[in-house]
């Protein structure tokens, strides 16, 4: 007996990576025992109750992705880490299936799956066929935000929408301005207008906050086109284009774990006396970032700079003139 399926339910499950519900197939004329005798002789397999795989091989992520959904029922949506990973957020996949469904309905979650309620899900949104239901851009970042235990983690989800060109300042404050209570909220005037600014990542807001504005330097271009050797376009991080000095901050080299940090600082150091690029990873700018200002500003007076950094507390260490250039 070949797994034959109504018409209509094979269409349906066309589209949704050969995942359908109880619910599509009985409406599509299937009966109880029907689909009782699919699982039972294995042309199907139930993935969570009441929610089915009309194949017999293993479930890939677009088929969990799926049945998360159908399981949770009328108006659900990817959400959090699993929209942003649908959004382009990110390319982690999320150890649990984030769906958020209407405040209003309760659903129990089966194992792997997370479920929130939500007051702002958009209930009418369509998706293209195929397509499966998520919230948009937007309101996954204000979710993310919302469920941030750091600041840090807030602002990197911020960042990375604009540094990926996801969104923009105005559809972001639209959604924000919807959302009654929300952490962080006071913090995230600053994180918008420095995204949308440039700060394309949460080293590079770090730096901007920490390193430039904390200890008084000047500021520098964000993210300044320039040619590569092989003719293709790249950008610079931070460029103090009057005085020829770069910043980077995405901390990538060459060289083995091991010896980075010892590489790094004797390439700053050389910036610092006649350079052109200095490089800076987290530990630079979270660590030790009044050091690291330290070194930026040197790098700046050597080049014709006439100002002073200033301390940004009083055991900041960033007027100190660095041993190693002694």
């Amino acid at each position: 007996m070949r797994n034959e399926i109504p018409p209509g339910l094979s269409d349906a499950a066309r589209f949704q990576a050969g995942v359908v519900s109880r619910r599509q197939a009985l409406t599509s004329g299937m009966s109880h025992s029907a689909i009782a005798s699919k699982v039972k002789y294995g042309r199907w397999r139930q993935i969570y109750p009441g929610v089915y795989a009309t194949f017999s091989g293993s479930v890939g992520r677009d088929a969990q992705l799926w049945a998360a959904v159908l399981y949770a029922g009328k108006g659900a949506q990817l959400s959090h880490e699993t929209a942003a990973e649908v959004n382009g957020l990110t390319e982690r996949q999320s150890r649990l299936i984030n769906v958020s469904i209407p405040a209003d309905r309760r659903v129990s979650p089966p194992n792997g799956v997370k479920v929130h309620l939500s007051a702002y899900l958009d209930l009418k949104a369509r998706f293209p066929r195929g397509v499966v239901p998520h919230t948009l851009v937007e309101e996954t970042v204000i979710d993310l935000v919302d469920a941030a235990k750091s600041f840090d983690e807030a602002c990197g989800w911020v960042t990375a929408a604009f540094g990926r060109r996801l969104t923009g300042e105005g559809p972001l404050r639209t959604t924000l301005d919807a959302r009654r209570k929300l952490r962080w909220r006071g913090q995230l005037d600053e994180m918008i207008i420095a995204a949308a600014g440039g700060a394309h990542s949460l080293l590079e807001f770090r730096y901007d906050r920490d390193v430039e504005r904390a200890h008084g330097l000047p500021r520098a271009s964000q993210q300044v086109p320039f040619t590569k050797p092989d003719g293709g376009r790249g950008f610079r991080d931070r460029c103090y284009e009057k005085f020829g000095l770069v910043v980077e901050l995405d901390g990538r080299q060459a060289h083995p774990a091991e010896r980075r940090g010892q590489d790094r600082s004797r390439d700053n150091d050389a910036t610092a006396g006649g350079g052109s690029t200095l490089r800076y990873d987290w530990d630079d700018i979270t660590r030790h970032g009044c050091r690291t200002a330290a070194q930026v500003a040197r790098s700046l007076a050597s080049r014709g700079w006439t100002g002073q950094p200033k301390q940004c507390s009083p055991a900041c260490r960033a007027m100190k003139p660095n041993p190693k250039a002694a």
